[in-house]
């Protein structure tokens, strides 16, 4: 009697990390295009064979902790600039449950959304008056500054208004240069080193000084954490995940730009993101979903797995295209038409859309590895777009356009604007 094999995943012989880093968000795309092999497409990058899923129900495949496993699979380059060692984006199983709910309860609770919001909109009415006296700023460059003002207040962390925009600026480098070489990657590495000595500092001071008084901040519930063993973290890992509060809401800037593009691209979208706070949380989606930020998440195949009928060798690397799900015709209809009006239904912003809509993960943030910053992401977009909307400006002559070979890409000028007198 004689069995029939089952196909695997051989990845291609030559290693893709030079054309990764030259196409950026075009390289899985282009290669699913070049190479026809449904939705597992084999790759070889970072020195390592893998495979590339892709389509419905690869989503929940891939954050399947039983198929795929964290450890091991972060680049140390990412780690030393945008996660950092120890991350709770390293952690599988009942130590990354355990991490995980300290984001959980900071990130994904109403109120405290609601107050970062309250922060956010308070530091861009102050940025703004700035900005008329002005005239001509850059968002790109303006956004961050706001952001870090109202994160640090948010989260308890003391930041003093000379060092303000420094730190706004290292903590733009750790997310601009995470998938760089050259220049922008030293400068994340850097910038890394530097913030996560200051947050040293500081959380050393909240350590010693006894329990907190008044109501808990941020900061001081990151220290307190305890690990799956009842074990504090160490002051330094305290200071990465505290970090890992604080560069994501400043990394919002990225969507901020872009909102400002689609505003700029389709005016007809101004009126009512400026006056319809359902339809402003519709374009935060649309926005979120249309643009480009992260092209892929990466991990390792936690056994000898199949998908789809196909085996995948433990140990292989395993990545889920991030872009390509967000723009596929499968999934959306006209992935590249700019359309708020998707995200409505009947006149409200649609529910959750689970696995359909992932710019930032996907899975069960409780559990698995989706961002838990996700609520603050559209709830700082969708309640600053209709500021930006609002905004008296006029546009400049510059370039706009969007590199996809550049990751994390942006408008190549920042997004210049000319502010009116209201």
């Amino acid at each position: 009697m004689t069995t029939t094999p089952q196909p695997t995943v051989h990845a291609a012989e030559i290693d893709s990390t030079v054309p990764l880093l030259v196409k950026g968000y075009g390289w899985l795309p282009d290669l699913r295009r070049r190479v026809p092999t449904g939705d597992a497409l084999p790759v070889r990058v970072f020195g390592r064979r893998g495979v590339a899923l892709h389509g419905e129900g690869a989503v929940a495949f891939f954050y399947d902790e039983q198929h795929v496993r964290r450890d091991g699979a972060v680049p140390g380059p990412v780690l030393d600039t945008l996660f950092g060692r120890g991350a709770v984006h390293t952690l599988d199983g009942e130590e990354h449950r355990v991490r995980k709910n300290l984001f959980q309860r900071l990130l994904k609770d109403p109120e405290r959304v609601a107050d970062l919001v309250k922060h956010a909109q308070k530091a861009w009415d102050e940025a703004e008056a700035d900005w008329q006296r002005e005239g001509r700023i850059t968002l790109f460059e303006r956004s961050p500054l706001l952001l870090t003002r109202a994160v640090h207040a948010w989260a308890g962390v003391p930041l003093p208004d000379q060092e303000a925009a420094s730190t706004a600026r290292d903590l733009v480098a750790m997310v601009d240069g995470f998938a760089a070489v050259g220049p922008r990657h030293l400068r994340a590495r850097r910038a890394r080193k530097r913030q996560e000595t200051r947050l040293t500092a500081y959380l050393e001071t909240l350590r010693y000084a006894g329990a907190p008084s008044g109501r808990t901040t941020i900061a001081q519930t990151v220290d307190a954490h305890t690990d799956v063993y009842g074990r504090r973290l160490s002051l330094g890992t305290a200071a990465v995940e505290l970090l890992n509060v604080l560069r994501p809401t400043v990394a919002v800037s990225w969507y901020l730009t872009f909102a400002a593009h689609a505003l700029h691209r389709w005016p007809e979208h101004r009126e009512r993101v400026a006056a319809d706070e359902y339809y402003a949380l519709a374009f935060a989606q649309e926005v979120r979903r249309f643009y480009p930020f992260a092209p892929f998440v990466a991990g390792l195949a936690a056994a000898d797995i199949q998908w789809n009928g196909i085996s995948i060798p433990r140990n292989s690397l395993v990545l889920l295209d991030l872009y390509g799900h967000d723009h596929d015709p499968a999934l959306w209809r006209s992935p590249y038409t700019f359309d708020p009006g998707r995200f409505i239904t009947q006149g409200t912003p649609s529910p959750a859309l689970d696995d359909k809509l992932i710019p930032q993960g996907g899975g069960d943030p409780a559990t698995g590895h989706r961002c838990p910053g996700e609520d603050i992401t559209i709830a700082l977009i969708a309640s600053l777009a209709p500021r930006l909307a609002r905004l008296p400006h006029d546009v400049p002559e510059q370039d706009l356009s969007i590199p996809l070979n550049r990751v994390p890409t942006r408008p190549r000028s920042g997004y210049v604007m000319d502010l009116r007198t209201p």
